[in-house]
Parts: structure tokens; sequence; C-alpha cells
């Protein structure tokens, strides 16, 4: 498969998976979508890749899904965008837990919606010290997807995951280290050279025992993953049908604060 919207390296087994959308922050649409999954589906087959590393072109890493892409279908059917591309979305964030190798995300720039679940699903979290992180989905009268609400919890404890989905506070690089999100905060002019070496010092490693270990994490912590994506995306569905996710979608491209109705 020929990518378009990610850019795809190996080196030294070492792969790269890069977000190539910068006009649109990395935002998530069917192609994208489907890419991803695309690639991650290579590096689990391709037996000289040992370790993988997931990061953004430009000034984000990954801001969520399409929004404008979703506006398209406001006047007609909200809920029709949502269900392909969770779809892919879902498969993604399997993939990357099914992976029998360590999978970093190397956060470059700004993270929203399921830009940050994906960072949640990886094995390890490297983020430049500029970036700002924000849970999104409320903002826009939606729900979390992606595994949010089992990883961002795991990582961050319940209270916290709930101040964001409540509050959806912007915050940043070192709040998200004291959290439990991020595991290494570095200058951002560091962030590609510290993510290869990690990477490589991981590929270098016993990938077998990692990939043991790693599928004995997801037994015990996430064996409902599937299941808890399902009901995610049923939430988002449910919840694109509702009058306040038309207004947070309107209120978001026209800049402006959006007013709630509860409907």
């Amino acid at each position: 498969m020929n990518f378009e919207h990610i850019l795809f390296t190996k080196n030294s087994g070492v792969a790269t998976i890069k977000f190539n959308r910068p006009k649109s922050f990395n935002a998530l649409d069917l192609d994208s979508g489907s890419e991803i999954v695309a690639a991650i589906e290579r590096c689990n087959e391709d037996e000289q890749i040992r370790a993988v590393i997931i990061t953004g072109e430009g000034k984000a890493f990954c801001s969520g899904g399409d929004i404008a892409y979703f506006k398209k279908f406001l006047d007609t059917a909200p809920s029709e965008p949502f269900r392909d591309v969770i779809k892919y979305l879902n498969l993604a964030i399997i993939g990357i837990r099914r992976m029998p190798k360590p999978v970093i995300a190397a956060i470059n720039g700004a993270v929203g919606g399921a830009g940050m679940s994906i960072a949640a699903a990886c094995d390890l979290r490297i983020s430049v010290a500029s970036a700002k992180f924000r849970q999104a989905y409320t903002g826009i009268g939606m729900v979390g997807d992606g595994g949010w609400t089992i990883f961002v919890p795991l990582l961050t404890g319940f209270g916290k995951a709930m101040e964001m989905l409540l509050l959806d506070p912007v915050f940043d690089a070192k709040q998200a280290k004291e959290w439990g999100l991020v595991t290494v905060v570095v200058e951002d002019e560091k962030l590609n050279q510290t993510a290869f070496e990690i990477a490589s010092k991981l590929a270098q490693g016993p990938t077998k025992a990692y990939a043991i270990a790693k599928e004995n994490l997801n037994r015990s912590m996430i064996a409902h993953l599937e299941s808890q994506l399902e009901l995610e995306r049923t939430g988002m569905i449910a919840a694109s049908r509702t009058e306040d996710y038309v207004e947070g979608v309107r209120a978001f491209l026209e800049k402006r604060k959006p007013v709630f109705k509860g409907r």
C-alpha cells in the first residue's frame, strides 16, 4: 500500500509512523485512518521491525477527528461519518495493543480527542515541553472513543479522567507528566533523537519477553478492550444525534463559545 496521508520509514529495526496532514493538525478522516491501520499491520508482520514510533508532522501529534469532515454531514446524517472513522480508529488501537513489539508515542505538538486515545494506547509516551493536551470530546458535545475511557483512567486515575471529561481543561506536558499521562518530557529539538534512542534500545532488547509481558498486561488490565471500544462507538453515534453535538461543531468552526441546551 502506498501511503499519502502518513509517512512510513524503517531504520535499524525501528519503524516510524508519522501522521502527515499538518494543515489539519493531523486530524483523522477515513483516508488517514485506513492508512494508519495498514501501517500498524505492516509493523506487526515485518520481523525486521522490533520497535515502533508514532508521531506527527508539523505542530500537532493528532488533534482528533476531522471536524471539517464531520461538518459535511451535520444537516443530513450527523452520525454517519463516525461509523467508518471509528472503525479504523478502533482497529488502530487494537493493533497497537496487540503489537508484540514496543510502541512509543513521540508527541511533537498538540494532542486532542482521538489523538490522546492513540497516545495513551501506546506503551510509552515522550512529549515535547511545548505540547498542549485537551480531552476535547465534551467540548463539542461528544464522548470519548478509541479506548479513552480505559487508557486515560488507567494512566491518570479515575478522578483526573473525570476532571478532563467534565471540565475539558487545556494542559501542558509538565502537567501531563505529573498526572501520569506522559512518560518523559524533552526539549522540542530533542524529541526525535530521544524517541529513536529509546526505540533503538528496546529494539535491541529481549523483544520476545517484551511481547509476553505486554500481552500479560493487556489480559490483566484491559481484557475487555474490544467490548469497551464498541460501547464507546455506540456512545459516539448516540451523542452525534443530539442537538448539542450539532451546536458544538458549528461553534468550533465559527470560533465561538457553544450554547448547549442538553438536547
